[in-house]
């Protein structure tokens, strides 16, 4: 059978429920997993061109060695998302980027103490002296996820179900969650420490995408205690294994359904330095109007001497786009500066062929007065209209770029004063 006949039809046999996609290659190896609200819809993105629009050259690369799809069903958006993760942690696919360098992922942590707690670490916080610790380096980590808010939904979620700890302190005293049934009280003796572990190895199991295991579980933990008359526990069970089956994720579908609506990604970029002295860059991003902090990067400059900033700004701008696979491709590129920063984006772009991306790029600077912003448009990267007259953003934007770039240049500097 012909590839794209193929592919067509199992486009078409895909369920519209949530849960885990598979593209394979004509080896039946795993190139790229996914997860999705609907799994028709999303798959369908990426034989349609909308991935490589937004995402780059790599999709194309992907959907032309895919050879065959298969996919996972899930009751939930929720489980979609944990065994997305545990999938791209097993098999390393060759597209996830997240697979090569999950520096700059995240991870659920399970902390290893008498009561454990559960955290979210990015992989950089593991080499940071104040949680080089046993508790955390000890702990049973899952993941790596792309999104620290997905990630902070679902542990509402989980909590809700199997309620634990989370504060350093080993009290319960002036503790909301306690008060409100989130926390079930160990350091008050409200739980054992035999019941609280069985919590927490219910939360493992669930992070490691067993969740049918650990539903047959609960329920021969569930007639143990009715057996044994302890119905009070055996209710709680009960409420437990309800809850699994019936899980509330509305809150990740608004998120997804949101991520679809809102796809022009904004970047901006600023340089910092005290007389050519410790050059540093930021890139900010808003995706819609909203600031999304958890993609926020910046750079040391590395190639350029002395105060040369459209030099630095283009030196910043070759390793950007050194990442479209794994950090996703711009709509708008914003540089702080004036029409020779413009120029020089315009001919760095065309120099790296990435016209066919359809990125736009304005440049930006307080006027003479500075009290208003001039705006620098780019006729060969053009940028629509309903974005560059959005004044209030690209200033938000600008300043958050700035704040951003002089506190990681401050930093430098205290550092190096401190030696």
């Amino acid at each position: 059978m012909d590839k794209k006949i193929k592919i067509s039809e199992q486009i078409k046999a895909l369920p519209k429920s949530p849960g885990v996609y598979i593209f394979k290659d004509f080896e039946d190896k795993i190139l790229y997993v996914g997860k999705a609200t609907s799994l028709k819809s999303r798959v369908s993105q990426y034989f349609s061109g909308q991935e490589e629009k937004s995402r780059g050259l790599r999709m194309k690369k992907l959907t032309d060695n895919t050879c065959s799809i298969e996919f996972i069903q899930t009751d939930s958006v929720l489980e979609a998302l944990i065994l997305e993760a545990e999938y791209i942690k097993r098999y390393k696919p060759k597209f996830n980027a997240i697979g090569k360098d999950d520096k700059t992922y995240s991870y659920f942590v399970i902390t290893h103490e008498d009561f454990p707690r559960v955290l979210i670490l990015r992989k950089t916080d593991f080499d940071k002296s104040k949680n080089k610790t046993k508790e955390i380096t000890q702990g049973k980590k899952f993941g790596p996820y792309t999104s620290t808010e997905n990630m902070r939904i679902a542990l509402k979620i989980i909590r809700k179900i199997f309620p634990f700890h989370n504060r350093k302190e080993k009290t319960e005293k002036g503790c909301l969650s306690y008060q409100i049934g989130l926390c079930p009280g160990p350091y008050n003796d409200s739980i054992s420490k035999k019941d609280y572990r069985k919590n927490m190895r219910n939360i493992s199991l669930f992070l490691s995408g067993h969740k049918k295991k650990l539903i047959k579980k609960l329920e021969k933990e569930m007639k143990d205690y009715a057996k044994n008359e302890e119905f009070e526990k055996a209710n709680v069970i009960k409420k437990q294994i309800f809850s699994l089956n019936h899980i509330n994720d509305i809150a990740l579908i608004k998120r997804e359904d949101t991520k679809k609506i809102s796809t022009q990604r904004l970047e901006c970029y600023d340089i910092s330095h005290i007389d050519g002295k410790y050059k540093v860059a930021s890139m900010v991003v808003a995706v819609g109007n909203k600031l999304e902090t958890s993609k926020y990067r910046k750079f040391k400059i590395k190639h350029v001497e002395g105060i040369d900033d459209i030099s630095s700004m283009r030196e910043v701008l070759a390793r950007r786009f050194m990442h479209l696979d794994d950090w996703g491709t711009p709509s708008v590129l914003i540089l702080d500066g004036g029409q020779a920063h413009l120029n020089m984006g315009e001919k760095l772009m065309k120099d790296l062929g990435i016209a066919n991306l359809t990125i736009g790029l304005i440049a930006v600077a307080k006027g003479p007065t500075r009290k208003k912003l001039d705006i620098y448009e780019s006729k060969i990267f053009p940028v629509k209209d309903e974005i560059k007259s959005n004044l209030i953003l690209i200033e938000k934007l600008r300043e958050e770029a700035h704040r951003f770039a002089i506190t990681y240049h401050r930093k430098l500097r205290d550092k190096d004063y401190l030696k």
